[in-house]
Parts: C-alpha cells; structure tokens; sequence
C-alpha cells in the first residue's frame, strides 16, 4: 500500500495542501501533461466542479479518467 504524500498547491488563488497517494499524484501529472496544463491547472479547475473535500474529488476524478480511458 502507498502512503500519504503532502504537495502543496495553490486553488483559488491560496495555497493548500492535499494529501494523496504516490499513485494519484503521478496520475495526475499524467492527466496535466497529455492535456498540457500544469498539475496546479488541473486541480484547481477540478476544485471548482467538487462536493466534498478536495483530495476525495481528486481521487474520484483520476478513477473516472482511468474508466473513460479502458472504455
């Protein structure tokens, strides 16, 4: 199992950290890079569409680019 790794990011015009396993993490940058945005871009444009806290959202989101991506 992965552990927790801090990153600090900047949502909204403030800066946070998010907590997320290794995995997440380089599946996000993968997602930034194929749509040539920073990581920083794409978590703070998926911040504005979640619910509930951000780190859930990003998890979420990163599943649901995987399934589209096997369908």
């Amino acid at each position: 199992m992965s552990s927790l790794e801090k990153h600090s990011v900047v949502v909204s015009g403030h800066r946070t950290s998010v907590s997320l396993e290794a995995p997440f993490w380089q599946e996000l940058a993968a997602i930034a890079a194929h749509r040539g945005i920073s990581v920083n871009r794409l978590i703070d444009r998926i911040d504005r569409s979640r619910d509930g806290n951000l780190s859930s959202a990003l998890r979420v989101f990163v599943v649901e680019e995987l399934r589209r991506k096997m369908r």
